[in-house]
């Protein structure tokens, strides 16, 4: 038997368009399009997806695309491009916002074979619409049913922070009752304004206990629970459920380095999106030269993680080097909401 080759995943933006201005917007942080980058064109948006299946290729990686912006659904070539993926066979998804789906772009999405279509959900109904916008989680709603009736995959991410985490255990038996195929969250990337919005270790180590007993009640469902943080590693091993290997390789947690790119409108390489970390631009550049780089190579220093250099997960958590990042201005530092 053939052993499954790795992924090598791109986040690729490919506009800033964008219907909403969410509170935790990387983009519209100042509440304004000052942030906005230009897009590239379509001839460019082959030419670098070209690019990509070759260095794929050439570290023997299976490529994945993650489609989104802003709203891809407003790129105004997206439909070439997912039709050029369909035809290179190069798996994608979306990770949009519910505003421009109808029945007609699900069943195209359907037919181009998308893996599946990621909305967010940022707490109940008043939470989710203060955060993002007014009508947004009903909108959300009967878009995951669209998705569902058109065979397309509709999963739901959440964005921990003080603002809602007192509902996400609540939320998740709702989207579970909705129908979604899958849901995860991730913390809250704080700007140096509202750092006040992150959970203590002890809030959020409370959150994953709730959290797990509310995925145990619902296990028979079909919805997945993907344990995208990777605190949930540090959980996992202290009730036995994670279990050490013997090598001493890095086998999980960031994948910053080790097999993602994100890729922003105007063709600059970023190490991670949910923080400043350019290393590289693909307009003069190939992902390989970019890859291998000596930007991209200071965010493989494990151990330089300076709480977990001597952490039996050394290799499998590494805590979340964003949130490290956003709090204390060092990707290698502590992450803030580790508990031990």
């Amino acid at each position: 038997m053939t052993a499954k080759k790795q992924g090598f995943g791109l986040q690729w933006h490919v506009t800033d368009l964008c219907d909403q201005r969410c509170r935790h917007c990387y983009i519209f942080n100042n509440g304004d399009d000052s942030g906005r980058k230009g897009e590239l064109s379509l001839k460019e948006a082959f030419r670098i997806s070209d690019l990509f299946l070759q260095f794929c290729k050439s570290i023997n990686r299976t490529p994945s695309i993650s489609v989104t912006g802003g709203d891809p659904l407003l790129y105004k070539v997206i439909w070439r491009l997912l039709e050029s993926f369909k035809t290179k066979g190069i798996n994608f998804s979306i990770m949009g916002n519910p505003f421009h789906l109808d029945a007609e772009s699900c069943e195209r999405l359907r037919y181009l074979g998308c893996h599946h279509y990621q909305m967010s959900m940022d707490g109940l109904r008043e939470t989710h619409d203060t955060i993002r916008k007014k009508g947004s989680f009903n909108e959300t709603v009967a878009k995951i049913k669209l998705l569902k009736k058109h065979g397309v995959k509709a999963t739901i991410m959440s964005t921990v922070s003080k603002l809602n985490y007192k509902e996400i255990p609540d939320l998740i038996r709702f989207v579970t009752a909705v129908g979604v195929d899958s849901f995860a969250f991730a913390r809250y990337c704080p700007s140096a304004m509202d750092r006040d919005l992150i959970l203590s270790p002890v809030e959020y180590r409370d959150l994953l206990e709730k959290c797990w007993m509310v995925f145990e009640e619902l296990s028979e469902r079909k919805t997945i629970f993907s344990l995208k943080d990777h605190l949930w590693t540090l959980f996992l091993y202290e009730r036995g459920l994670f279990e050490l290997r013997g090598e001493d390789l890095i086998f999980e947690g960031c994948n910053c380095g080790i097999q993602h790119l994100t890729l922003l409108p105007d063709g600059q390489v970023y190490a991670c999106r949910r923080f400043e970390s350019p290393v590289g631009n693909i307009a003069t550049e190939s992902f390989s030269d970019i890859f291998w780089g000596e930007k991209m190579e200071y965010y493989r220093q494990y151990k330089r993680f300076a709480a977990c250099k001597n952490c039996k997960l050394l290799n499998y958590c590494r805590g979340c080097p964003a949130v490290a990042q956003c709090v204390t201005g060092d990707f290698y530092a502590r992450d803030p909401q580790c508990w031990i």
